[in-house]
């Protein structure tokens, strides 16, 4: 007598799947309801640390000369009105020399106001030779005030035997452009760059298409190639205006405090910007199966019976993906072992 036959896995009608309440399928396969999500997306971005251009100042040389002294170098750490370098420059004596020449004739010129006040006092000299020489000393006086102000936006004093360049402001030395004996060209070239290191920007290259979900304020996570496991939180600070002609990207700059200085100008990262989007119905990665050219799911459409339905996807989020057509939120769809049904 011959053996009674093996239930089936599996009942084809059509284009219906039907899963017997007998089948060992049923124990394999994992049916679920989606959900309709409308929280961000992240989307992870190449990113490089920055200095704040606003805390970056180029130190030029107000004259032309040759450097005769370097105070700091690369990499220092100084402070506002520090001494950096010295100039031995013609201009800049020039400039001394006219200072003391100035005060020299506002010292002789009140000298010679004071004796012919005396004169005058005694019995001597008419008004019009005091008016004279009152004119004198005034044009005397705002001579030696341009000359001394003029030193003073130069930088030096009518003592110095060379031109200081100091610190405008405090910070690191990231950019040095001369060496001892090399000659300065005045303020069309920058000796060395100063930045104030406790502030840096992580800047982003955003293609074009996700600058609409961005803007100032955001939260932002950034992750360090030399911090492994580490994530920062920051706010985006700033979002570019323009577009980089090369890339067609936008730069957007998130701010971090740095008075550790953990964070170095160039340093790699990756920057995790969360995007708005619409709501949509989100389904597991498992869920997918691919059909020839499409993507499909199975769904319920009643008890253990399941059609195959295309679907269009959408962004890919860690395990699921957001499904743009095919599927409605509430929908019940093979999300694990649907391979097993895949003919």
């Amino acid at each position: 007598m011959a053996g009674a036959e093996p239930a089936p896995l599996l009942i084809h009608q059509a284009d219906r799947i039907s899963v017997p309440a007998n089948s060992s399928l049923r124990s394999r396969l994992v049916v679920a309801e989606v959900g309709v999500q409308a929280g961000p997306r992240s989307v992870s971005l190449p990113a490089v640390v920055e200095a704040d251009p606003s805390r970056t100042v180029a130190i030029v040389a107000p004259v032309s000369g040759r450097l005769v002294e370097l105070k700091a170098g690369l990499g220092d750490v100084v402070k506002r009105g520090q001494v950096l370098a010295v100039i031995s420059s013609p201009d800049f004596d020039q400039a001394r020399s006219d200072a003391a020449k100035a005060a020299d004739a506002l010292d002789l010129a009140g000298r010679a106001l004071a004796r012919a006040r005396g004169v005058m006092a005694a019995g001597g000299n008419a008004p019009k030779d005091i008016e004279a020489l009152e004119s004198v000393q005034h044009q005397a006086m705002a001579e030696d005030q341009r000359a001394r102000e003029r030193l003073a936006t130069l930088g030096g004093h009518a003592q110095s035997r060379g031109l200081p360049v100091v610190a405008p402001v405090a910070g690191t030395i990231t950019a040095l452009n001369v060496g001892i004996g090399s000659y300065v060209n005045g303020p069309t070239a920058a000796l060395m760059t100063v930045s104030g290191l406790d502030h840096v920007w992580v800047t982003a290259q955003v293609p074009e298409q996700m600058l609409a979900g961005l803007a100032a304020g955001q939260m932002a996570e950034v992750s360090m190639a030399a911090y492994p496991g580490q994530l920062l939180h920051g706010r985006i600070a700033r979002v570019s205006p323009v577009l980089e002609p090369d890339t067609r990207r936008a730069k957007v700059r998130i701010a971090f405090d740095n008075a550790d200085g953990r964070l170095k100008p160039n340093m790699y990262a990756t920057a995790l910007l969360g995007m708005a989007q619409p709501a949509a119905v989100t389904v597991p990665t498992s869920a997918l199966l691919m059909n020839n050219d499409s993507t499909t799911v199975l769904v319920e459409v009643a008890p253990w019976t399941f059609v195959r339905r295309v679907v269009e996807l959408g962004n890919e989020e860690k395990d699921s993906v957001r499904i743009v057509a095919g599927l409605k939120g509430g929908e019940r769809v093979v999300t694990r072992g649907g391979v097993l049904l895949n003919d």
